[in-house]
């Protein structure tokens, strides 16, 4: 990811490959593993210093999420009592797939600054696709729905739309949004 420049050695090296993960929990990426493992607050953001704890917490959970580790992501972010920590969450069970899940941490999350730009993304991303009854809110919304997506994900993954491969490229766009989010406010940019 050519996004990656402004982030520590660590973050490089496990963003390093992208990963278009699946719409459901995947196979653990065991071959980082031990870079996660070794992932620390103190130490990963070098030569940066960490400013907000809590945002390098969820970049944490940011990071053993997108290599497919959901019990270590969510033990991170079940403890972030913030938006963003929410955010992760519900990312997290929305993958699971538990909706009812999903959609009660969305709900804590509220509105989110990252919001306006998953909507763009989301919206270029389903632009480049055959138009389609189930993803038209895509095209049409002003403002990110997590509820929708996590709706329309469940529509893709129980096969009912051929969506899957745009809510995988859409979930990919909103991972790295947040992430970056989160990163540059875990160091105070």
């Amino acid at each position: 990811m050519d996004e990656t420049a402004h982030y520590s050695q660590p973050f490089t090296e496990l963003l390093a490959n992208e990963r278009l993960n699946s719409l459901v929990p995947g196979a653990p990426n065991l071959g980082m593993r031990p870079r996660l493992d070794a992932l620390r607050i103190e130490t990963a953001f070098e030569p940066r210093t960490v400013r907000d704890p809590d945002m390098a917490r969820c970049c944490l959970a940011a990071v053993w999420l997108y290599h497919d580790f959901f019990d270590e992501s969510h033990r991170i972010s079940q403890g972030i009592a913030t938006t963003s920590g929410s955010y992760w969450h519900g990312i997290l069970h929305r993958r699971e797939p538990d909706a009812w899940n999903a959609k009660y941490w969305f709900k804590r999350v509220g509105s989110h600054p990252v919001f306006p730009e998953v909507t763009v993304a989301a919206r270029e991303l389903a632009q480049a696709e055959p138009p389609s009854h189930e993803t038209e809110f895509l095209l049409r919304q002003t403002a990110w729905d997590p509820f929708a997506f996590i709706d329309l994900c469940d529509t893709a993954r129980l096969g009912h739309t051929p969506a899957e491969p745009l809510c995988r490229r859409i979930q990919l766009a909103e991972w790295r949004i947040l992430f970056d989010y989160c990163y540059r406010r875990a160091v105070g940019d």
